[in-house]
Formats: C-alpha cells, structure tokens, sequence
C-alpha cells in the first residue's frame, strides 16, 4: 500500500485518487496512520461483506434462540465478573 503523508496528500489529492483506483493509499499525519482512500467499488465490496457478517451472526443468533441457548442477562455479568477476578 503506498504511504502519504497528510501534506502530500492534499497537494496531490487528484492524484491520490487516481491511486486509490488501484489500491488502497494510506495516509500518515506525524508518523501515524490516521486514513486510507480506497475506490468506491472497494468500499461496496466492503459494505457488502459487513453486510453479509451481520446478517450471519443474526441467523445464529436466532438458531441458538430456537434451540434454547440463551443466558439471562445477570449470568452473563457473573460469568463476566468471574473471568476478570480469575
């Protein structure tokens, strides 16, 4: 991934974008990453895996409701409480 740092990236911001078409551009302020310019087709592709992820854990979410795999919201924080004394 090629690496700009923020003033470059506003100088060359025309260029950037043309960059971003073929692959993500990262940009750097003091040393630290702070964004990355991707295409718009690559965010899609992106929002859409998001997307798909979401709707996944849904569906087993809803499965292990039908199969009665729940847990009431107080045993889930003593459950949680343990784990942080142990």
């Amino acid at each position: 991934m090629k690496i700009l740092n923020a003033s470059d990236a506003k100088r060359e911001f025309g260029d950037v974008l043309i960059k971003a078409q073929h692959g993500p551009v990262g940009i750097s302020r003091h040393g630290k990453p702070v964004a990355v310019v991707i295409s718009a087709a690559e965010y899609a592709q992106l929002e859409a895996l998001k997307e798909a992820h979401l709707k996944q854990a849904i569906e087993e979410g809803i499965a292990d409701l039908q199969a009665g795999k729940v847990c009431d919201g107080k045993s889930v924080i003593n459950r949680l409480r343990n784990r942080v004394d142990a």
